[in-house]
């Protein structure tokens, strides 16, 4: 035997009670989120500082944005690269991120990766897109001032064509 019929609408949430939304005030900054975000946030820049590539994948796969920035503008991206975290570096890549995006302070990932002599990191930039010519310093300039031929050769950019 069951409830009576009147009983039995009393524990059912009306069609009006779960068609209306929960009110909702999203933060505006980061200092009005949850710790609880702050902390999930902070892990996945140190998932892309430090190249674990499969955690990383799986919160993008999830839906974490792949352009993700933290308070200085870097981009989950920029902090793999500036790391020497290739993996991590074409996993993000082949998610769709920006290369192209430029920090706060108008840094490019892959001038980044030049000026940590990261070439494998700087030719999957290449590869994936990277306008040398983006940023302030720009890798083009940023590979003539530490020398690095290489990396200029990889940007078919001769060594006196740099410096004008």
């Amino acid at each position: 035997m069951g409830l009576p019929q009147e009983q039995q609408a009393e524990q059912q949430p009306t069609a009006q009670a779960q068609a209306q939304p929960a009110p909702s005030n999203p933060p505006k900054d980061a200092s009005q989120l949850p710790p609880e975000a702050i902390e999930l946030v902070t892990k996945l820049f140190d998932f892309a500082r430090h190249g674990h590539t499969a955690q990383l994948q799986q919160y993008i796969t999830a839906g974490i944005p792949v352009n993700l920035t933290n308070g200085k503008g870097d981009t989950l991206l920029m902090l793999a690269c500036y790391h020497g975290n290739l993996a991590t570096v074409q996993m993000l890549l082949e998610k769709g991120a920006d290369v192209n995006c430029l920090n706060e302070r108008g840094q490019s990932p892959i001038a980044g990766a030049v000026f940590k002599l990261n070439d494998d990191v700087v030719k999957a930039l290449v590869e994936g897109g990277a306008d040398v010519w983006a940023g302030q310093p720009n890798a083009v300039d940023t590979a003539r001032m530490f020398k690095r031929e290489e990396c200029l050769r990889m940007f078919g950019v001769h060594a006196e064509e740099a410096a004008a």
